[in-house]
């Protein structure tokens, strides 16, 4: 019996993130874009003072038509994820990417054609969201599986904080190259993943339920740099396709099937959605989005593009030791320990910046040392805040949604999962700008209570996944575990058959079941 190794796994992950990489881009590259000079020139409206204003308004309707292109992109997804398979969805998706990026870029003043491009690209976007947990969900070894979905956590702050970089070095340039350059790099980025249609392989679990189990076979090997024929290969093809017999028995799955009462997919649907709910409402977006307008009232002494540079390094930083920790601590540890840390950041910014900073538009000559120290406690417990949310509730939704559903409906839960995410990203990067016009840094406050009642659900409801094969997931839920027992819980059926008797092991299982129907 030949040694597995994952090395092939992680490389795959690791492309296959970048799928993430466009997300946090595109997240992190308006933001600037909305404060330069030539844009807000561009799309901007006359002001009563005759100089060119970009409203909140407008900032929202440009910024929010991503999200709701993203929403509709992560539902379909599951049409082209079951149809054309993980791979080809990929592929068709980085293309429509690409396609909305190209209009974004050769626009000259139309707003509405900014934010239909903004609209395409979110289609792409929203897709890949769901597809790059479901097919990293469906490759990775499970020993391993938390930190290679936590890696497309990573390539999407790595992606905000290179566009906070990329805007910082041209936000200055004369002209439309100021944020043209920024904003086209992203067809390069919609290339790149476009060139995996070389070398990507199919998902194995794919490749069997839809018959094809010697490529399955073939993939399987090849992740693990191991021959067809090698045991390891054999115990793992004949745990996938008894797993995938048993979920195919009801026939074609429907999407009302993910509120079924079979094997509590309805509760691991809504779990998957709640968690994409509550991440949204954590408030770091807002500071992704906004950041540059809103830390111009602060009255720090550094400019708006070098401060969210820092929020995107940093979040960087943040996210590094989430590899680690969403397997050494687990997925509940990690979301209660963010929930605490981000709503105490939260209240403490949310009552400062209230408290303490000058009216927006105060010129910074008059502002009096207690605006300037507000301003400076407010930006510190932002980025602490940017901090939590990158190590904790940022990388662990992903990873719960890309481990808690069978096959049989995965595209379908995921894309709910996802879209959940999307259609409260764009209500967020909608009615944010507006209701912090008229509040301004209170708004941190609804942040706060989202964070508490998130705090609340994680305990009482999402149980802990860590370790356990997608098989054995079932299983958890099957058993009815108490979600604050659930760390401590084994599975009871041998998924991972014993390399001397694996033909016995699969046998005794079925009959089990059978005995048990």
């Amino acid at each position: 019996m030949g040694i597995p190794t994952n090395h092939k796994a992680i490389l795959l992950a690791t492309f296959i993130a970048f799928g993430g990489f466009l997300f946090g881009y595109d997240i992190g590259v308006i933001s600037g874009c909305l404060i330069m000079d030539d844009f807000v020139d561009r799309f901007g409206e006359v002001g009563a003072d005759g100089v060119m204003v970009l409203s909140s308004s407008r900032q929202s309707i440009i910024t929010s038509l991503l999200s709701a292109g993203t929403f509709v992109g992560a539902i379909a997804q599951a049409f082209t994820s079951d149809r054309f398979g993980r791979r080809g969805s990929i592929l068709i998706w980085s293309a429509i990417f690409t396609i909305g990026t190209a209009i974004q870029t050769a626009t000259i003043r139309s707003i509405a054609q900014i934010t239909v491009g903004r609209f395409i690209a979110g289609l792409g976007v929203g897709a890949l969201s769901a597809i790059v947990p479901l097919y990293n969900g469906e490759t990775a070894p499970k020993a391993m599986r938390g930190m290679l979905l936590v890696l497309y956590q990573l390539q999407i702050i790595i992606g905000i904080f290179l566009s906070y970089i990329i805007d910082l070095g041209t936000h200055a340039i004369n002209g439309s190259a100021s944020w043209r350059i920024p904003v086209g790099l992203q067809m390069l980025w919609g290339l790149i993943l476009l060139s995996g249609i070389f070398f990507l392989p199919e998902s194995p679990r794919h490749l069997l339920g839809t018959g094809r189990g010697e490529q399955a076979r073939r993939v399987v090997a090849e992740l693990n740099s191991l021959p067809q024929d090698d045991p390891v290969v054999v115990e793992i093809m004949e745990e996938l396709e008894f797993g995938i017999r048993a979920e195919n028995e009801g026939g074609k799955a429907t999407w009302m099937e993910c509120f079924s009462e079979r094997n509590q997919l309805w509760k691991r649907t809504i779990n998957g959605m709640m968690l994409q709910f509550i991440q949204q409402l954590n408030g770091q977006n807002f500071y992704y989005y906004y950041g540059d307008t809103f830390f111009k009232s602060a009255g720090t002494d550094l400019s708006p593009y070098a401060i969210q540079a820092i929020l995107g390094g940093i979040s960087v930083v943040g996210t590094v030791p989430a590899l680690y920790l969403i397997e050494a601590w687990g997925r509940r540890n990690s979301l209660l320990t963010g929930s605490v840390m981000e709503a105490i950041c939260a209240l403490i910014a949310g009552l400062v910046g209230h408290f303490m900073l000058a009216p927006t538009g105060t010129p910074a000559d008059q502002l009096t040392k207690r605006n300037r120290q507000g301003g400076d406690t407010l930006i510190a417990f932002a980025v602490l805040h940017v901090f939590s949310f990158s190590v904790f509730w940022g990388p662990t939704p992903w990873v719960y949604l890309g481990e808690s559903f069978p096959l049989r409906v995965r595209p379908k839960a995921i894309a709910l999962g996802s879209a959940t995410n999307w259609i409260w990203n764009f209500l967020l990067s909608f009615f944010a700008p507006r209701i912090a016009e008229k509040i301004g840094p209170l708004i941190l406050l609804i942040f706060f209570g989202m964070l508490m009642f998130g705090y609340v659900y994680v305990y009482l409801f999402i149980p802990e996944t860590k370790g356990l094969s997608l098989e054995e997931v079932d299983e958890m839920y099957r058993s009815g575990v108490k979600p604050w027992n659930s760390p401590d819980w084994r599975p009871s059926e041998k998924h991972i058959h014993d390399k001397t008797d694996a033909t016995t092991e699969v046998r005794e299982v079925k009959e089990k079941d059978v005995d048990s129907a």
